[in-house]
């Protein structure tokens, strides 16, 4: 076999503290972007002009959050009443709800387990190279191929939701985001074997799920007997829709008429839509590329991060991601993507209604008016929040005939990106108001100089002359299904006061760091602990084109003076840092996953109630392994189990496969991404 080359000596050395991103997840997950220059260089005047009345609606900037007591905090919906759970004989009363249930705060912690509180257990549900689909082989790390890969579970799992089955089984939906080489294969993998696996590792997973032996408890159905079990991988094809279909830049000598796809890249979140389906978001799907761009496409590709800079090599095994010979296959990337999980026979579709840039994820809410609405963040550094809504109204029932239509409601409406100002505001309830501008519906577009196809495919370019406000990578946005509020993790941004400026909606131009669990705060440039937004749309209606919005949560440490939390006492919450994903349990609490913490401790996911007394009282419920993220999350209907993806688990700064910094989830000598279940034990 050919001795394939030790990647690791052309990776960085982690510049951050103990516990941040290693630079080894930084390579292979987006392909360095931070270290790139920022894509979007417009000068959008709104982002400027708000910084002013920020400093003097919530002192966040040099007092600190002592100014939150301005801050007026009242939810939309009241206080959950206190549970009324059943009471073992002799024993006191126990909740399985995780909605109600009172635990103790998991500590920060580097332990390399999946840490849960007291009274909690979780098990892993299903891990990298388990099977599938019928005829995936035992999984063996030494003699992997890609015929196997698409019959097993990829790798770095992502996005988790669960749709129901009955007969107490569950569909679990899982992305697969990336992969990191160096910690799948062993040293001297014919390096051709190593792409052709990577590629087939990407996509997506649909497994059937029944309950174990547990309340609270998941275990896969057998293979055999799962129906509807599938693989969705670069192989897979994809049906391109909306009114961006068929336009000259989505053709290739594979796809002439520009309709139809192969694969999806770089899942990360995703929702669930009210009509059974799931919705998955093509993120930095720009480092897959490789070659000499197409001059003639010169600005599109420099505002996507397009470079042909790509060390993956993957246009060896396979030529379309060679930017001289298929100069239009990154546009056909970089959409939502929608899957049906009950019938493993669709074609998936890609939307082009929704915009292409790197979304996070899309999360759908349906208004009074029956019309459905989507939100979405482009997780990139200086980039946009969006929402798009339909022209037609969601069907109600369950005939074929009402899904049917329901399957063709992100293929016509508005696209709108959204302005954050301090205008406008009558009392201290929120921070600020904002607009949503629309770019383009299916038949017109409201960019001058740019046709509807143009605002779709080329979504970054045309919201840039319309004046929206640039974001610190706005990441998962959702709907709360209990006050309506939408809720928006914007992770970090570490030129934030440096080639940013600070403005109302991204107040934060440093943050107290730590090099480890027993390090003192140190101040550090940017944004790096991140905060997450709230937005209520006016009168309640998610089609409305005004909002007001408010920091829920400036992240960090509670002895930091930037830190704020909602309004509760800072001295009785649990640090955290860098939010990522968001869900909600059946009362509205909100569930906050981290990436990247800065404060010395691993990822975790935290528990926020956002009405009433406790509003902003944040407690960790987990903790993550050695180097690992924790995406996902999913509450289940029932509150009794909390789901997340522990995401590329020992993926630290000089880790192999020969030397490997975690062996999580323990069952091999090498770590295996895994779906795990947190329950009450």
């Amino acid at each position: 076999m050919t001795r394939r080359p030790n990647l690791l000596p052309l990776l960085p050395a982690s510049s951050g503290p103990h516990g941040s991103r290693s630079a080894m997840t930084c390579h292979y997950r987006c392909g360095d972007a931070c270290s790139q220059p920022v894509p979007n260089t417009s000068a959008n005047p709104e982002f400027h002009t708000v910084a002013e009345q920020a400093l003097g609606r919530r002192a966040l900037l040099g007092a600190g959050a002592a100014g939150a007591a301005a801050l007026a905090v009242s939810g939309l919906v009241a206080e959950p009443a206190a549970a009324s759970p059943r009471r073992p004989a002799g024993g006191r009363p126990v909740d399985h709800r995780v909605s109600r249930a009172a635990f103790t705060a998991v500590p920060p912690n580097t332990d390399d387990r999946v840490t849960v509180p007291r009274g909690f257990r979780s098990d892993v549900v299903i891990r990298w190279g388990d099977p599938v689909e019928p005829g995936a082989p035992a999984f063996d790390v030494h003699a992997q191929t890609a015929a196997a890969q698409r019959k097993q579970f990829g790798y770095n799992n992502d996005y988790v939701g669960l749709l129901p089955l009955g007969r107490g089984e569950q569909l679990l939906v899982v992305n697969h985001e990336y992969t990191n080489e160096n910690l799948m294969f062993p040293t001297g993998t014919d390096p051709e074997l190593v792409k052709e696996v990577a590629m087939a590792a990407h996509g997506m997973s649909v497994v059937q799920l029944r309950r174990g032996g547990r309340p609270g408890s998941w275990t896969p159905v057998p293979v055999r007997k799962a129906r509807l079990n599938r693989r969705i991988h670069l192989d897979t094809r994809f049906a391109l829709t909306g009114p961006a279909a068929g336009d000259p830049r989505l053709r290739t000598s594979a796809d002439p008429k520009g309709r139809t796809v192969r694969g999806t890249l770089n899942n990360c979140a995703g929702g669930l839509t009210p009509w059974g389906t799931v919705l998955s978001g093509e993120e930095n799907f720009n480092q897959y590329f490789e070659g000499e761009p197409d001059p003639a496409y010169a600005t599109s590709y420099a505002r996507y991060g397009i470079n042909g800079g790509s060390t993956r090599g993957w246009a060896t095994v396979d030529p379309r991601f060679d930017l001289a010979r298929e100069p239009h296959e990154p546009f056909r990337f970089g959409w939502v993507v929608e899957v049906d999980p009950y019938d493993p026979r669709s074609t998936p579709r890609k939307h082009t209604m929704l915009g292409r840039f790197k979304h996070e994820g899309a999360n759908v809410t349906v208004a009074r008016s029956g019309h459905v609405v989507a939100y979405m963040g482009d997780d990139e550094r200086g980039d946009y929040i969006y929402k798009f809504v339909s022209a037609k109204r969601m069907a109600k029932g369950r005939s074929r005939a009402a899904r049917r239509h329901n399957l063709t409601l992100l293929t016509e409406g508005t696209l709108y990106v959204a302005r954050f100002t301090g205008d406008g505001l009558d009392d201290d309830t929120f921070d600020g108001t904002g607009s949503w501008i629309p770019l383009t519906s299916d038949k017109r577009s409201y960019v001058d100089g740019f046709s509807v196809a143009d605002v779709l495919i080329d979504t970054r370019l045309a919201a840039d002359q319309v004046g929206p406000t640039r974001m610190d990578r706005p990441e998962d946005i959702e709907p709360n299904p209990v006050n309506g509020r939408v809720y928006c993790a914007l992770t970090n941004n570490s030129n934030r006061g440096t080639t940013h400026p600070a403005d109302e909606a991204n107040p934060v131009t440093s943050s107290m760091v730590r090099g480890s669990l027993d390090a003192p705060l140190t101040p550090a440039s940017g944004n790096r602990n991140g905060y997450v937004l709230e937005l209520a749309e006016q009168g309640d209606d998610p089609r409305a084109l005004r909002f007001r919005w408010n920091l829920l949560l400036v992240c960090g440490d509670p002895e930091a003076p930037e830190t704020y939390f909602g309004g509760f006492p800072k001295e009785k919450v649990s640090p955290i840092s860098c939010p990522d994903n968001v869900a909600f349990d059946s009362q509205g609490n909100l569930w906050v996953s981290t990436d990247g913490n800065v404060l010395g401790s691993h990822d975790g996911l935290f528990r926020v109630p956002v009405a009433g007394r406790s509003r902003g009282k944040v407690e960790q419920f987990l903790t993550v392994p050695v180097a690992a993220e924790t995406c996902g999350p999913f509450i289940t209907r029932d509150d009794r189990t909390v789901f997340v993806a522990v995401q590329h688990p020992g993926e630290a700064d000089g880790a192999t496969f020969e030397s490997q910094a975690s062996t999580w989830p323990h069952t091999d000598p090498f770590p295996r991404p895994s779906v795990v279940a947190a329950y009450r034990g």
